[in-house]
């Protein structure tokens, strides 16, 4: 059977009249028995549909609204979830975001304050600041997905390590964190600008080339600086036991640095700024907290004295070949130092290649037994308790047995007719324990006496500087001096003191009777130029004025005798009152006696004192070692030195001359 249907038959109709030219053919309405219009055909039925039975069936489609109403639903269901989520971060967990968001766009640093400078008493640097960078990274910049290489630590640890003088692995170890999400680590603290100059240099390098050959990795974009200050020294190992160092971390780490390190320091600020990539944004919010620079301090030091003390006892330390030595310079009207040098000394800009054993103050630390210049302390004891007079008549027998010992001087003699002045002027070991035994009716007795005026004088107590690392010095009680103590310490053994203590007694004796904590802090000046002076030393009473003046009286016939151990130390003009000393050294490593402690202390003008100056050299190899021979020249170079530059003139006085013998 044909898809097709046979056409039908047309039937007939009444002609339709023409349509007059020019005008549309008119309608008419049916009229009473007209027969009505046709139906128009239908279409012919496609090949999907019949009207018969039995045809191909049409296909209904379902109604869409439960599909439209289960995408409705799931749509629904995801706004609900974006709009939980939106609360959950904008209201209820937007701090700790923000705070993660801020965590990882921003970076804090420490701004350091400016370290405080330490001066001479002039106001001349003797420690300052300058620029410096610490230089940092951040290490997520080192990753692989930051690089899109794998080695990224080590190939920049390879770069800067000989720049900045750092160990290779301890920079991998810093750019390769435990903690992955860590943004800051130091690499190098306090570097000068040559050596960030070098850094950015070489970025740049890098930079260049990477835009220009795919395989270039710039390795150490994410190296960055944060501007600081650096700890100089101008005057190299000038003063370098006073003044001390700081340490990596910027802290004081010995001397003054350390001691008044919170005054120094001041107080550090705080920078943070937003970074991408390792290079700050500077359209970005940052905050600052300014840093308060830290207080100036001025020493009581002189700069040229301290230089003519340290140069003298540094050549007589080579020349002697000794362990070392140390000069004090001291203000007798005052207390306060003008000079405190050690040799062999250190230079702190560069501590890498000090020697351990130098470091530090060793005036002030050394303790050590001081031999014949301890006398004057004996001497101050007769002559204050009215036990003997300059003119009292002595006699010293070549050995004196006393308690299990059989004492002699330095050098065998025969008998000799010594005055209480000669003693002294000779140095004699036994005519001064013969001297200290009337202290006392017993010997007992005797020895408490001593042991008070040692006290007055500071023997076994600090010297009031609270300088890091000084020593009191060690002294018994009287009631625990052991047999032969009870006669050694008359005449300095049996004790031990350092070296600034040993000064601090022949000021008082200058300063007339009258001991004065000695200083090294004239004060410190504040962030606002505000000076504030140090505090008044302490005064204490030791001797009478009139033993004094005794005293410095026989002091001088030590240098000016032709029979005094001082010789050396004579100044041409000026009167001089001064002290040999030849101890038998205790060596540090063994606590035996080996080799000696040699030294002299003095002060000028005798008769109107203005300074005092100490020389102490220990274990001296090559040779003389006795202390007027190798100390007693160095007194009178320093001396000599510091009379001019404080323009100090003579009195023009005459010496007292004492006699130092008699004649039985």
């Amino acid at each position: 059977m044909s898809d097709r249907e046979p056409p039908r038959r047309r039937v007939p109709g009444p002609a339709r009249p023409e349509r007059p030219e020019g005008g549309s053919t008119p309608r008419r309405r049916p009229g009473p028995g007209a027969r009505p219009a046709r139906r128009p055909a239908a279409p012919p039925p496609s090949a999907h549909s019949s009207g018969r039975p039995g045809g191909p069936r049409s296909l209904r489609l379902g109604s869409p609204r439960p599909r439209l109403r289960m995408i409705s639903l799931a749509l629904t269901l995801v706004l609900i979830a974006f709009v939980v989520r939106l609360l959950q971060v904008q209201a209820v967990d937007a701090s700790a975001y923000a705070a993660k968001a801020a965590q990882n766009r921003y970076v804090d640093y420490v701004l350091a304050a400016e370290r405080g400078e330490i001066t001479d008493r002039s106001g001349v640097a003797l420690a300052t600041s300058v620029d410096a960078y610490t230089i940092t990274a951040d290490p997520t910049l080192f990753t692989r997905k930051q690089l899109k290489i794998d080695d990224g630590p080590e190939q920049a640890a390879a770069l800067l390590a000989p720049i900045l003088g750092v160990d290779q692995a301890s920079l991998v170890k810093k750019l390769r964190p435990a903690n992955k999400n860590l943004r800051y680590v130091v690499l190098a603290n306090r570097q000068t600008p040559q050596v960030w100059k070098q850094i950015k240099d070489l970025k740049s390098a890098l930079t260049s080339k990477s835009s220009t050959d795919p395989t270039t990795v710039n390795v150490i974009a994410g190296v960055l600086a944060v501007p600081t200050t650096k700890r100089v020294y101008p005057n190299g190992d000038l003063a370098a036991g006073i003044l001390g160092w700081v340490n990596a971390d910027g802290k004081g780490g010995g001397g003054v640095e350390q001691q008044l390190n919170k005054d120094l320091t001041g107080k550090d600020g705080k920078v943070r700024y937003a970074q991408s990539g390792g290079v700050q944004v500077p359209t970005a919010g940052s905050t600052e907290t300014p840093a308060v620079p830290g207080s100036d301090v001025e020493l009581t030091i002189d700069r040229d004295i301290q230089w003519a003390a340290q140069n003298a006892i540094t050549e007589q330390v080579k020349k002697s070949k000794a362990d070392r030595g140390y000069v004090i310079v001291q203000d007798t009207r005052t207390g306060e130092i003008l000079a405190m040098a050690n040799a062999p000394g250190f230079d702190p800009n560069d501590l890498a290649q000090a020697n351990a054993a130098s470091l530090g103050n060793a005036a002030l630390q050394d303790a050590y037994e001081p031999g014949s210049t301890a006398k004057v302390m004996t001497m101050a004891a007769v002559l204050q308790e009215n036990a003997a007079t300059p003119l009292t008549h002595v006699v010293v027998p070549n050995r004196l047995h006393r308690g299990d010992r059989l004492f002699q001087d330095d050098v065998d003699h025969a008998t000799w007719n010594l005055t209480l002045n000669g003693v002294l002027a000779k140095s004699s070991n036994i005519g001064t324990i013969e001297a200290a035994g009337q202290l006392g009716k017993t010997q007992p007795k005797a020895n408490e006496v001593l042991y008070s005026y040692l006290r007055k004088f500071g023997i076994g107590s600090y010297s009031g500087l609270n300088f890091p690392g000084e020593t009191k010095g060690i002294l018994a009680p009287a009631s625990k001096w052991s047999t032969s103590q009870q006669y050694t310490i008359p005449f300095g053994q049996g004790m031990s003191l350092n070296a600034l203590q040993a000064a601090s007694v022949y000021s008082t004796v200058a300063n007339g009777g009258v001991r004065i904590e000695p200083t090294l802090v004239r004060g410190t000046k504040g962030p606002d130029g505000r000076f504030t002076p140090a505090a008044t030393p302490k005064k204490t009473r030791v001797i009478s004025a009139k033993t004094a003046k005794t005293l410095a009286q026989m002091l001088e016939s030590v240098v000016d005798d032709e029979q005094g151990t001082g010789g050396k130390a004579a100044i041409p003009g000026y009167r001089v009152a001064g002290k040999t000393g030849t101890a038998n050294r205790v060596d540090p490593a063994t606590g035996k006696y080996k080799g000696y402690t040699s030294s002299f202390a003095g002060f000028a003008p005798a008769d109107n004192p203005r300074i005092t100056v100490y020389c102490a050299i220990q274990n001296a190899t090559s040779g003389s070692y006795f202390g007027g021979q190798i100390c007693g020249p160095i007194y009178k170079q320093v001396m000599e030195f510091a009379l001019k530059s404080l323009q100090v003139p003579p009195t023009g006085a005459k010496a007292a001359n004492l006699p130092v013998t008699f004649t039985p």
